[in-house]
């Protein structure tokens, strides 16, 4: 088998158990087994390291943003949900056709959109999954599709934002496209075998950070905005996912595999959140090893004063 394909075997698997959640099964295939999953949505700060569990569901939620006026946009089953962290409410966001989104969305610099990735199955397409990405209103609305290409995973917005990051999938192998807001041709920024994914701006749109499997080994890299000089940043036996710099400029956080996952980032494994200092490059725990990965923190979700993460941490029975 061509690596090519062994990396698109790869990530379908990753898939499966999204798929099946937009399609509204109240349960997943885990470990062969139909298993009950409870989602614990969870603040940590970076300083103190408490953890705070804010609220728990035995449903499966996903992948918060952090909106500063004070609350969270999640996914579950397709759905786009906001978590109000005073009152600790959790309710549905009106995405209009948007019904089968995953876990690839995020907030506007001006916090006015909200942009996600949504399975298109009016997509002419042959392929199974066709995520495409779109914008609507934060408060709710019509969504607009700005990507013509699937599958199209969204994660990362310029500062000035004109322009999206995403991890796109074009003849079976996955790399890092930008696109304007306003759609067009997209620009391919990789061109490695090994899956490129994950690509977060920094604060002053200077750099994007993203997960490489180039080397052989999944670890955080990044490189200029255009796409040039990629640098690697972690160097360890953890399979490193989702680097999100801080709106301060001053951190990365990113979700460890404690165990070799090749280029899988599958939901039910160990893994620990790990804290990069941008200026010494000094990398520390901030949280115990603890059972998640897909779902736990897919996209940026600092509070605004870069104080705080958002993640999501889960349990089977």
């Amino acid at each position: 088998m061509k690596k090519q394909n062994k990396l698109q075997v790869s990530i379908n698997q990753a898939k499966v158990f999204l798929y099946a959640l937009i399609l509204g099964s109240s349960t997943t295939v885990f470990a062969q087994n139909k298993v009950d999953t409870t989602s614990y949505v969870h603040t940590l700060d970076i300083q103190t390291g408490k953890i705070d569990t804010l609220w728990s569901a035995k449903a499966h939620f996903e992948a918060p943003n952090w909106h500063p006026n004070n609350y969270l946009v999640l996914n579950s089953k397709g759905k786009i949900y906001t978590f109000d962290l005073v009152s600790k409410k959790m309710n549905r966001l009106n995405t209009g056709f948007a019904t089968a989104c995953n876990n690839d969305h995020g907030i506007s610099p001006d916090k006015k959109w909200l942009v996600v990735s949504h399975h298109d199955q009016t997509d002419p397409s042959t392929k199974p999954y066709k995520s495409a990405i779109f914008i609507l209103p934060i408060t709710g609305g019509t969504p607009r599709r700005v990507t013509s290409e699937v599958m199209s995973f969204w994660h990362g917005w310029t500062p000035d934002g004109k322009t999206l990051a995403y991890c796109g999938e074009r003849n079976g192998n996955y790399d890092i496209y930008t696109i304007g807001v306003e759609g067009g041709t997209e620009k391919r920024l990789t061109q490695t075998d090994g899956l490129d994914d994950g690509p977060d701006y920094s604060a002053d749109g200077k750099y994007i950070y993203f997960n490489s499997y180039r080397t052989g080994h999944m670890q955080i890299w990044r490189m200029l905005a255009d796409g040039t000089q990629p640098e690697q940043l972690t160097f360890d036996e953890n399979s490193n996912w989702f680097a999100h710099p801080s709106p301060d400029n001053q951190w990365i956080v990113y979700i460890a595999y404690t165990s070799d996952e090749k280029q899988n980032h599958l939901f039910g494994k160990n893994v620990k959140l790990r804290l990069m200092n941008l200026k010494t490059k000094e990398i520390k725990d901030i949280t115990p090893v603890f059972f998640g990965g897909q779902g736990t923190i897919n996209v940026p979700s600092w509070s605004p004063d870069s104080k705080k993460i958002a993640f999501v941490s889960y349990k089977v029975q």
